[in-house]
């Protein structure tokens, strides 16, 4: 009997290779699981499972683990209006510790004694797989043949060739991921400094040029109404956001940050539906929290988003940071109007019963009602007593 290896397996290039290398280098018997956060269409995952099959795996699953990654996951970076270095919604970077954990979860059930990825030796998913299958697995070894034999795309496809893989080589120019948070794309021109994606290398074209307005409905900072429809479950109204918006060729950005390995990175993504999303429900919180809930929740969101993309998601301090998260929403419903338009949204406005600014104090920059000018006077005085005092000393101005 040949030892079983639990291969997490998306259909693309990197995992296709390690599947039929595996099997005739290695002969280890290929267990191949994709775990799908939300990505893939029925009709994709059984293509997926067919060619898994063609590759010579000798069983294929599916682990849908899409309710876990918005469960614990999506929703707090909702919360926290999450976004790596201002732009990137972390669509991947979040996504794949729980199909880690789903991974080595299936490999201890087969009794299985390696796990492997297809991650290269130069991203953060090399790490985020490592680590999490260390920390739940330790005993189960890691095998990772596109990394250690530092292998170029031209090589892989060259290889599945000689082994008799037929397959349209064009369309994988261009490395693709998937989920419910957005989709990643990464292909030569984001290798550079000075390039950017094509048109077509975006898997939403735009089809949609009319000005839409549409209206989003929060309930305690999760998203359940779209356009006059509500949801119970909050997953059908991101899906439902996405297919409005993604007509328009919306949230597409160039993300560059800090890999976890030191190095800078760069990738391509679309994101219509998690940038509208988080815009809005930023817009209703600046409307419905005090001044010091929006400043505390921004700097322990950043704190969130940073430990997320580093691989940290199993530190106990993300559990503490998700109760605070979660306790700032209790607030933070209403309707937010947004515009759509081709390749960008505005925000219109929201309405809501929790909206501060429909007080009885005060309009800004016309009316005060709780206060009088002497009030103000006075306040102005003590307010500057300190500034006072240390001008007067240090004769700076």
């Amino acid at each position: 009997m040949r030892e079983k290896v639990v291969l997490a397996y998306s259909g693309g290039l990197d995992t296709s290779f390690c599947a039929k290398y595996l099997s005739v280098e290695k002969g280890l018997e290929v267990y191949t699981a994709i775990a799908n956060t939300g990505g893939f269409s029925k009709e994709e995952l059984e293509v997926i499972e067919s060619k898994a099959y063609e590759l010579g795996s000798s069983k294929h699953v599916t682990l849908d683990v899409t309710d876990t990654y918005y469960d614990k996951c999506i929703r707090y970076m909702v919360y926290g209006n999450v976004l790596r270095n201002n732009t990137y919604p972390i669509s991947v970077s979040s996504e794949r510790v729980f199909q880690a954990i789903a991974i080595i979860e299936y490999a201890k059930k087969v009794g299985a004694k390696y796990v492997a990825h297809g991650s290269t030796g130069a991203g953060n998913d090399q790490v985020r797989f490592d680590l999490t299958f260390d920390v739940l697995a330790s005993e189960i070894e890691i095998l990772t043949p596109t990394r250690d034999l530092q292998l170029t795309r031209e090589y892989e496809i060259n290889y599945l060739k000689e082994h008799g893989v037929e397959a349209d080589w064009s369309k994988m120019e261009y490395s693709i991921n998937k989920g419910l948070w957005g989709t990643s794309v990464g292909g030569k021109e984001t290798l550079t400094s000075n390039q950017t994606l094509p048109e077509d290398a975006y898997p939403s074209q735009l089809v949609e040029e009319n000005e839409r307005d549409i209206v989003l409905d929060f309930v305690k900072g999760e998203l359940k109404g779209v356009d006059g429809k509500k949801y119970y479950n909050t997953i059908d109204a991101i899906q439902a956001l996405e297919d409005l918006a993604s007509p328009y060729a919306i949230g597409r950005d160039m993300h560059i940050g800090d890999t976890i390995i030191g190095i800078k990175g760069r990738v391509g993504f679309e994101a219509a539906a998690p940038l509208i999303i988080i815009k809005a429900h930023q817009m209703l919180e600046k409307h419905t929290l005090t001044k010091w809930q929006n400043y505390w929740k921004e700097q322990l969101s950043n704190w969130y988003g940073m430990f997320l993309h580093e691989a940290l998601y199993l530190d106990p301090v993300m559990r503490d940071i998700e109760k605070f998260l979660e306790n700032t929403q209790e607030t933070v419903t209403g309707q937010v109007i947004v515009t759509l338009k081709p390749y960008q949204f505005f925000l219109v406005g929201i309405e809501s019963e929790y909206d501060l600014m429909k007080s009885d104090f005060g309009e800004y920059g016309e009316m005060n009602k709780a206060w009088t000018s002497e009030d103000v006077k006075g306040f102005t005085k003590i307010l500057g007593t300190s500034l006072k005092i240390y001008n007067s000393v240090n004769k700076k101005f």
